[in-house]
Parts: structure tokens; C-alpha cells; sequence
């Protein structure tokens, strides 16, 4: 009997794979990570090819080091990051063009003329989301009118789009399988998230094809299975969600009000808002946290572009830590009588704001301002930008008004130090789970689930472990102090 679950977790800046084994434990793990490709101001980019051979050898690694053989493994979930484009090739299973990545911000006057057109609403209704170059649609667009002949080959059928799970699923099984699931598609503003269709009106506003469109299934299913001399053997496909999605499936995050916040190279909350589609005023996103058997539980979501990537640009920009893991440490030296805010608009800023043009700052310097006030400012922003997303949850939906309790996962949530501040500027206490590892493990839960091998989701959510609560420990009136000043640096850095 098989006694693995093969996660692949495909992130903006590493491919990792994880077998997990029957009781959700991770067993063997490998990482590997990729270049980013930075060819104009604002513009992010991927070689598919580098994420393909990153996904496929960490595969091969994890599965070496448990020493496991394809017979073993019982199902593969994917797991990644969502929105970047790949448009590829039907026949050769080449990419046109370098993948186009969620950060991204070329299409950027696209969005702000269908805006001024009056288009925002309305597709806010159908989608849940933003006229934003965050999303899919226009990237899609922007590759096909920027690739030469791409347009008449589309018309042609002979081309494929699909976020990065069904560049994956498509190369997996041999070019077999185009299809994604309900969370991604959620993710592209091509997708009705009521009617659970691509949207017509949508596509010819946006200028894409109905021809390049994967099907769209639920996020624990039958994908198909991988080919054979990848692995030695063909493996089931049975679980794709979005990575924050699949955070929130691995936080056990099942019931209406629970909410969940990944630290990544961005920061992305996610509150369960059940069979209800919460319609936001205060410019969150509506999306689909999952979906099984057909039927769809929805979220408000809040996304931060820069969280992770502002320690990466402590380490690498400023070089005044060798690694991470040391930003927590460096703040806990600083001068607490100095307030230095770092508004981390690197790529524009995100929930609640949305202001693509807006360009990072740092306000409060002084003479004495140095490496460890810097560090803190860099760490303290994430707080405050949490901070602003739970107070536009709770504005929009009442059932969110209540006490709250933060489930976080992700590389930053090691730090003691970040996390303590996290509780104290919520003034809401913060859960850190004993298993790390949960966008991975939410990809690994809907893979199992679908072959019988894991609980229900009332089963799973007992297994999740508590490993620390931080609780808030900051005086009200400092918590006020310090948010009124991080609110005044944002004002100031908004472009409009």
C-alpha cells in the first residue's frame, strides 16, 4: 500500500517538494531556487523552464531521500504561487515568452484606462477582484500582443494559457491534461466566481481567447497522472490549489471566521467567509478559498506584496544582514524611542490601498538611525500591514467583528520577535502551528483526502497542533501611537 503524499510547492523564489506520509507528517523534503529575471522598472519575470527543472528535481530528491519509489507514493498535490502567466505551445510544450509573475506591474496603464472606462465595477462583481495588473487577464493579453505571431496562432488553437499549476499539470502528463482548479481560476479576472464559468464578457474585454483556457475543476480531483520515465512509474495527480488557498486549507481554516496569514515574499490573509461571497467596500478581494464536490467556499483576502522580500531587501539591497534569519535579532537591538516606518512600496502597494504607482519610503530618520532600526521598520511593516487588511475584514463583514485569532505560516513566522510585534499591533493574539509547512501540507491534505487516504475536513482540523500564541503585550495607547504613525507614512507614499 502506498504510504506517501508527493506536495509539490512551486513559490515565487524556490520549487520545493514534500512527501508526506499517512498521519500528515512531512518525512523527506528538497528546495531549489530559481532567478528572477528584472528586465525593466517594475517588471518581474520567470523562465518556465527554470521553474519545470526546479519542480522536477526537488521532486526527484525528496523521493530519493525517503527512499521511495513511485509505488509508494499514492497522489501528487501542486500547490503555487498564482496570477503568473505562462502561455506555451500545444504541439511543442514551449513557452512563448519568460513567465509574466504576479508582482509585476507592465500592465499597469491597461488597468487604469479600463478603469476610467467605468469597466471596474462590473468586473468586480463577476470576479471578486481588482482592475489590477496583480491579476492574470492582462498578462495574458500583453503576451499575446507582444509575441509576434502569437495572436493568429491563439486564433489557431495551437496555444495554451494557464497559471503556473497548469504549466505543471500540462508538462507532468505529457502535454495530457490542461486544466487548473477553481482557486486559480478565481485568480485571472476571466473567471465568474458565482456562475463557476469563464466569462464571456470578460474574455472580450480583456482580449483573450477562449481557445487557450484550461478547463477548470475542483481543487480535489482527478488530474490525471504523471508520465512514467519521470519518475519511474506514473503517480496520480489529485490535488491543485492557489498557495494561499492552500495555506488556508492546511491551517484547517474550514469554518466561517477563521482566518489564516502566510509570510512569504508577500503577505496574503485569508478569512473564511463560507458558502457566502462577502462583496468588499473597503477593497479587499473576493475569491474562492476551495472548492470540493462541485460547491465553492469563498474568502475575503487581503494581499500584501512585500513582506519576506523587504528582509531579502535588508540581505541583498542594503547587505546589513548575511541572512534572515538574523532580522530579528538586529531589531531586538534597536532604539525603541526612535519610530522609523518602512513603507515597503517596492511594486506598488496592495490591499487596501491598490496604488500601483506608489513607490516605497522611510520616514522617521534620524542621525541615529541605523542597521537595527532599519531592520525593525522592515520586520514592524508587515504588522501594520496586516493590521490594515483585519480592520477592512472586520469593516466588511460583520461575523469577522469579533475576537479574532490569527493562524500564520511561512518563513517569517520563525521569528519570535516579528510575531510577538504581530499580536501587539493587532492587539489579537497570533497562532503559530506545529507543523510549518502548511501551504505544502494543504496541498498534500486535498491530494490524500481524494484517495481516501486522509480524514474529512473535521478529522484533518483535529490534528492541527498548536506550537506558540503570542499574545498582545503592547499598552492600547502605544498600539494607537504606532499604528497612527505607520497610517500618516502611507498617506504620504500613496501616489494620488
Amino acid at each position: 500500500m502506498a504510504k506517501y503524499v508527493l506536495a509539490i510547492d512551486q513559490g515565487t523564489t524556490s520549487s520545493r517538494a514534500i512527501l508526506f506520509d499517512e498521519h500528515c507528517r512531512a518525512q523527506a523534503m528538497d528546495q531549489r531556487e530559481f532567478t528572477q529575471h528584472f528586465p525593466n522598472s517594475g517588471w518581474v519575470e520567470h523562465d518556465p523552464e527554470d521553474i519545470w527543472d526546479s519542480v522536477l528535481s526537488t521532486c526527484r530528491g525528496a523521493i530519493r531521500k525517503a527512499g521511495a519509489t513511485p509505488a509508494d507514493i499514492a497522489t501528487i498535490g501542486i500547490t503555487n504561487q498564482r496570477e503568473t502567466t505562462v502561455v506555451w505551445d500545444r504541439q511543442t510544450g514551449k513557452a512563448l515568452h519568460n513567465a509574466i509573475v504576479w508582482q509585476d506591474r507592465r500592465t499597469s496603464d491597461t488597468c487604469a484606462a479600463l478603469k476610467t472606462a467605468g469597466h471596474e465595477a462590473k468586473v468586480s462583481q463577476k470576479t471578486g477582484l481588482l482592475l489590477d495588473p496583480y491579476f492574470s487577464g492582462t498578462k495574458v493579453a500583453w503576451i499575446l500582443d507582444h509575441v509576434d505571431g502569437a495572436r493568429e496562432a491563439a486564433a489557431q488553437g495551437r496555444l495554451a494559457f494557464g497559471t503556473v499549476d497548469s504549466f505543471l499539470l500540462w508538462r507532468l502528463t505529457g502535454g495530457k491534461v490542461h486544466a487548473t482548479d477553481a482557486t486559480n481560476a478565481s485568480r485571472t479576472l476571466l473567471y465568474d466566481i458565482h456562475e463557476s464559468r469563464w466569462d464571456e464578457y470578460l474574455l472580450d474585454l480583456f482580449n483573450v481567447p477562449g481557445s487557450v483556457l484550461p478547463t477548470v475543476m475542483n481543487s480535489a480531483d482527478d488530474f490525471g497522472e504523471t508520465e512514467p520515465d519521470l519518475f519511474g512509474g506514473p503517480i496520480p495527480i489529485c490535488g491543485i490549489a492557489g498557495d494561499q488557498q492552500a495555506a488556508t486549507v492546511g491551517q484547517a481554516c474550514f469554518k466561517p471566521g477563521m482566518m489564516k496569514s502566510t509570510y512569504g515574499t508577500g503577505c496574503f490573509a485569508l478569512l473564511n467567509t463560507g458558502e457566502t461571497a462577502v462583496a468588499s467596500t473597503n477593497r479587499l478581494l473576493t475569491t474562492i478559498a476551495y472548492q470540493l464536490g462541485g460547491k465553492p467556499t469563498y474568502a475575503l483576502e487581503g494581499s500584501i506584496f512585500i513582506a519576506g522580500a523587504a528582509v531579502q531587501w535588508l540581505r541583498d539591497g542594503l547587505n546589513i544582514i548575511e541572512d534572515a534569519g538574523q532580522s530579528g535579532a538586529l531589531a531586538a537591538q534597536s532604539d525603541a524611542g526612535q519610530d522609523v516606518y518602512l513603507v515597503p512600496a517596492f511594486v506598488g502597494l496592495g490591499a487596501p490601498y491598490w496604488d500601483a504607482d506608489a513607490r516605497g519610503a522611510l520616514f522617521g530618520l534620524t542621525r541615529n538611525t541605523g542597521p537595527a532600526e532599519l531592520a525593525r521598520a522592515a520586520l514592524e511593516s508587515v504588522g501594520y500591514q496586516t493590521r490594515d487588511l483585519l480592520d477592512a475584514m472586520r469593516g466588511d463583514w460583520s461575523a469577522a467583528a469579533g475576537d479574532t485569532v490569527l493562524r500564520v505560516d511561512g518563513g517569517m513566522t520563525a521569528s519570535d520577535w516579528t510575531m510577538q510585534f504581530l499580536a501587539d499591533i493587532l492587539g489579537a493574539p497570533v497562532d503559530r502551528p506545529h507543523v510549518p509547512e502548511t501551504t505544502a501540507l494543504g496541498a498534500a491534505y486535498l491530494a490524500g483526502q481524494h484517495r481516501d487516504i486522509y480524514p474529512d475536513p473535521e478529522g484533518f482540523a483535529k490534528t492541527w497542533a498548536l506550537e506558540k500564541r503570542f499574545t498582545p503585550a503592547m499598552a492600547p495607547t502605544r498600539r494607537d501611537q504606532k499604528y497612527a504613525g505607520w497610517k500618516d507614512a502611507v498617506r504620504r507614499t500613496l501616489s494620488t
